[in-house]
């Protein structure tokens, strides 16, 4: 798992294109390969490869694919704090991810009002965007585990997305093009036509340099972060190599 999903459990799909997992990385210099999924009485890490696939921390006891580790009383003390820290990072995390929902939309409403659409057009971007933010924040409200926002559903979730609200201005841009065909504009109309063809190249780099305000933010977790790298020093799973469940560069 890259630093989005570590970082931010969630990282909403909206906001997560416009600032790239390798810049989330670059802030905090931390990776992982597990996913995590937050359960009621531990924390369960797991990924495809390589092995221990499966680790689980529980009140300070751990299991590496299945086998108890036994775990001499600092190492417990470590795997108690490990989690409770963690735990007590997911609240922040939701706050910065909701926060960066409502930046991605207050950028794309600035986008919007600089592309001179329609009045009409502009009240129902409005309406379809506030309810994709509405449904995003919810989704990161109740999400437990960084598989809700990974691969295939981070994807579709965006395409979705992008699918409702970029036609709707396209074709806004595109009568735009032949209303000035028809008044004999056809230098304008040529440039509204090719704004309309090349809206998402063209709404990406500035989208994502505005979500760049969101960085601050993330920063201030690096601390937690390092803390938790700091924390599973010396933790060893069955197999007798470290966990490393997070790598932080120095």
């Amino acid at each position: 798992m890259r630093l989005s999903r570590l970082l931010l459990l969630l990282m909403l799909p909206l906001a997560g294109p416009l600032l790239h997992a390798q810049d989330l990385a670059s802030t905090c210099h931390a990776s992982s390969s597990y996913d995590v999924t937050l359960k009621p009485g531990s924390l369960l890490f797991d990924r495809a490869s390589p092995a221990p696939f499966h680790v689980e921390l529980q009140q300070g006891a751990l299991h590496t694919d299945g086998t108890a580790v036994r775990l001499n009383a600092e190492n417990q003390d470590r795997l108690v704090l490990f989690e409770r820290e963690l735990r007590a990072l997911a609240p922040r995390v939701r706050t910065v991810a909701q926060n960066g929902v409502d930046m991605a939309v207050q950028a794309m409403r600035a986008e919007v009002t600089g592309m001179g659409v329609g009045a009409d057009t502009r009240a129902e971007f409005e309406i379809r965007l506030s309810a994709h933010a509405s449904e995003l924040k919810r989704r990161i409200a109740v999400s437990q585990s960084t598989h809700d926002w990974q691969g295939d559903a981070a994807t579709q979730t965006m395409n979705q997305i992008a699918g409702d609200l970029l036609p709707l201005l396209a074709a806004d841009l595109g009568q735009q093009a032949i209303n000035a065909a028809l008044g004999g504009d056809l230098q304008g109309a040529s440039a509204l036509r090719d704004r309309a063809t090349d809206l998402a190249t063209e709404l990406q780099p500035r989208l994502q340099q505005r979500m760049q305000a969101l960085r601050p933010q993330i920063k201030a977790l690096c601390p937690s972060i390092q803390q938790l790298a700091g924390l599973q020093q010396g933790v060893r799973g069955s197999d007798g190599r470290p966990l490393n469940l997070l790598q932080v560069e120095q």
